[in-house]
């Protein structure tokens, strides 16, 4: 099985031994490297090849959020995971708009952490429970209803259907089994939703699904 590559990108040396130490315990994820600041990470990225980089927010010469726009830019595939001390809703929109997969903070369970780092490798989306609720309340009170609609207008009923167990968390198998299609089916509605409403990753489909009222969120 091939193992996870993640980078450790943060300022504190001990910080960055403590998380290798942690994630060596576990078979399907390898550490192949860190970096100290966001410009040694942009340069590791490239370098390494990472799946995951878990970016922190504040660091000396190019922050996480300039090194996670960095990484978008250079079209990079590694996937961000922001490892930070804030749980502020302002860093956890502005990281998500410059691309992050994921935000943890660091006072989370090493077992949450792994479960972040094993979450976007499959290409879903991760926050931690302490600012998943201000995330929710910002963009349910964002945008135009009518704009909702008019996305979802361009959606046909069986996308519709798509979106709204992608959203509920549901995999390609197990929507593929609930609506009795082939995973490869699943797949092309998938990147046509995508396609359709101009959204590059599963968060910002989340996003618009719970605005459209296509899930109920727990309040």
């Amino acid at each position: 099985m091939r193992k996870i590559r993640v980078l450790i990108a943060d300022d504190h040396a001990v910080l960055r031994d403590g998380i290798r130490a942690l994630l060596d315990a576990h078979d399907d994820v390898e550490v192949v490297g860190d970096a100290a600041d966001g410009v040694e990470a942009v340069e590791k990225a490239a370098q390494l090849a990472p799946d995951v980089v878990l970016m922190d927010i504040a660091m000396p010469r190019l922050g996480g959020l300039e090194a996670a726009l960095e990484l978008r830019q250079r079209r990079s595939p590694a996937k961000v995971i922001v490892l930070t001390q804030y749980d502020n809703k302002e860093y956890v929109l502005q990281m998500l708009k410059a691309g992050a997969a994921g935000y943890i903070v660091k006072k989370a369970a090493g077992s949450e952490l792994v479960s972040a780092i094993r979450a976007v490798h499959a290409g879903e989306s991760f926050l931690h429970p302490s600012v998943t609720k201000a995330v929710i309340d910002r963009y349910l009170r964002e945008g135009d209803e009518d704009d909702v609609e008019r996305w979802l207008d361009r959606l046909s009923g069986r996308e519709k259907e798509v979106l709204k167990l992608l959203a509920e968390g549901r995999s390609n198998r197990e929507i593929a089994d609930l609506l009795y299609l082939s995973a490869k089916t699943v797949a092309n509605h998938r990147a046509g939703i995508m396609e359709k409403l101009e959204v590059h990753n599963r968060t910002e489909l989340v996003k618009l699904a719970i605005r459209a009222g296509l899930v109920e969120i727990d309040r």
